[in-house]
């Protein structure tokens, strides 16, 4: 069953002034396909098109379908006089022709299209709606893991933002002054932007934990990620293993995290969660010494994603999301779940029974259900 986010359910389409209100109140986390992505995500776009108080909107697109709502809704606000920047990766794989063609609909309508960079991709997840309010201008944010895609939204597992945190509206006014080139440096307060900066501060996050467990501290790092590639980032995770540190680590596809390098130590888990729905989001964790910090956002561990592509991570803040993606990793982890375990050896074991011989649980179908409570 899918589900619109309990702060949006009953605000009637209109009413954009109850709409932003209720961002403004909290910031929302986003878990697809459980939460609708048209009743959140499309409407947050839709909203913004049409609200006479919206100013701007700035959008990267990826991947997306021509008869995207998120296009025409572009195209509406662009028609309305709206000042819209649209960010678009004409090499997204499979897609080429398909972006060209709707990305001049997209110019033809006024909407200032970017095209990426040579020679660097972009695969940043991110949305920016500055709207003019009694208390003056303020920014709205929609930040994920997955595609603006509604149609693979569907039946891909991703997780997403909706915020009113100016500070991250900040953060995203610069990200976009530098994707369309009025700005080329930046500071940020709660993104990690590669290709500068995000291989080094994972690389300083993963060293923090071998120091505090060396220095007798808890540590922990637990990542939900795609792939898993790029060498640099696995000597430090091998590095910090052996030093002690517990590494639960959820990879869905490629992975190149060799279990036989640190079997001794005992402290790592490797595992692969293959279902209904296509595991897309990443989650990074750091035990951080009791204060854990936690990321969501469009990159891989892999060297094109941190070397060669703009990249974002955002700092997930609320305490009560924080614990809702804990929750998604210590299940990833749980004995009741099916699930691919990578073994000493390096090679995978697909665990499907319990102990008893009984069928184990579906994993994708217990969040299905407990989305329906």
């Amino acid at each position: 069953p899918v589900t619109i986010p309990a702060q949006l359910d009953e605000i009637p389409f209109l009413d954009f002034d109850s709409f932003f209100t209720k961002i403004r109140e909290q910031e929302i986390l986003l878990h697809h396909p459980m939460n609708s992505f048209t009743g959140s995500v499309v409407r947050f776009i839709k909203s913004a098109a049409e609200d006479p108080k919206v100013l701007a909107i700035k959008q990267t697109l990826y991947r997306t379908s021509g008869d995207s709502p998120i296009v025409h809704a572009l195209i509406e606000a662009a028609e309305a006089g709206k000042q819209v920047l649209a960010v678009i990766e004409i090499r997204a794989r499979f897609d080429e022709q398909a972006n060209v063609k709707w990305a001049r609909k997209l110019e033809e309508s006024g909407v200032h299209v970017v095209y990426g960079m040579l020679n660097m991709k972009i695969h940043a997840k991110a949305s920016l709606v500055i709207r003019r309010e009694d208390e003056g201008i303020i920014l709205y944010a929609h930040m994920g893991t997955g595609n603006y895609h509604p149609k693979t939204a569907r039946f891909y597992d991703d997780i997403g933002i909706i915020s009113a945190d100016q500070s991250l509206g900040a953060d995203l006014i610069s990200f976009f002054n530098q994707l369309s080139g009025v700005s080329s440096e930046a500071t940020y307060s709660r993104l990690l932007v590669a290709p500068k900066k995000l291989r080094i501060q994972l690389i300083e996050k993963i060293r923090r934990e071998r120091d505090n467990h060396l220095a007798g501290k808890p540590s922990y790092i637990r990542w939900k990620v795609n792939s898993l590639l790029d060498e640099q980032i696995i000597e430090e995770l091998y590095e910090a293993a052996k030093s002690g540190v517990k590494i639960d680590l959820i990879v869905r596809g490629i992975c190149s995290f060799r279990m036989s390098v640190v079997a001794r130590t005992q402290k790592v888990r490797v595992r692969s969660i293959l279902g209904r729905f296509l595991e897309h989001s990443r989650i990074f964790y750091f035990h951080n010494d009791a204060n854990p910090e936690i990321y969501i956002g469009s990159a891989d561990i892999m060297q094109r994603n941190l070397d060669r592509r703009f990249e974002t991570l955002v700092n997930i803040q609320n305490s009560q999301h924080k614990e809702n993606l804990i929750q998604i990793l210590n299940t990833s982890f749980s004995d009741d779940f099916r699930h691919w375990e990578l073994q000493d050896d390096d090679k995978w074991r697909h665990v499907r029974n319990s102990g008893s011989g009984d069928l184990l649980d579906d994993f994708q179908e217990y969040y299905l259900e407990r989305n329906e409570k």
